[in-house]
């Protein structure tokens, strides 16, 4: 840990198309081996299978979306005197902003269809609309949560 100074969190540029840091952020997670190319190729190529599937704005869904799959709690490990808690505690906006990237990421990987572009779209599709894995993750970390209330009282 540095003593002198807080160390200032790096932003990447906004990408080219939307003029979004979230997107560059996304495109970065997307990416694999340093392909950037690649991975802007995909995650653009998904904004165009949106638009022509459902005939309106892939990055208005894409944000939708996002907003659908942000968890609200999580549950974090705690020992107390010799024993390990799941103790429910709220996401911090950085982290939350992390795990929806890595769950839709992840979901549209996970999938059958053909090309990546066509599972990441249909991965936004099915979370703008409350439906497909990453909410299902988001349910279930928000269960998980639900179901250790009864350990709060050992948050710090």
């Amino acid at each position: 840990m540095a003593r002198r100074r807080a160390i200032q969190p790096r932003v990447p540029a906004p990408d080219p198309r939307y003029n979004s840091v979230f997107v560059a952020k996304f495109i970065n997670n997307l990416m694999w081996d340093g392909k950037k190319a690649t991975a802007q190729r995909v995650f653009y190529t998904a904004m165009d299978v949106i638009q022509e599937k459902l005939k309106e704005d892939g990055h208005a869904v894409f944000e939708k979306a996002i907003a659908n799959v942000k968890p609200v709690l999580e549950v974090r490990p705690r020992r107390v005197g010799g024993a390990t808690y799941q103790i429910p505690m709220e996401v911090r906006p950085r982290r939350r902003d992390a795990l929806v990237m890595k769950w839709l990421i992840t979901a549209a990987r996970a999938r059958s269809e053909y090309t990546m572009a066509e599972r990441l779209a249909n991965e936004l599709v099915d979370a703008s609309r409350n439906q497909g894995t990453a909410i299902k993750k988001r349910e279930d970390t928000h269960k998980m949560a639900e179901a250790n209330r009864a350990f709060a009282h050992y948050r710090w």
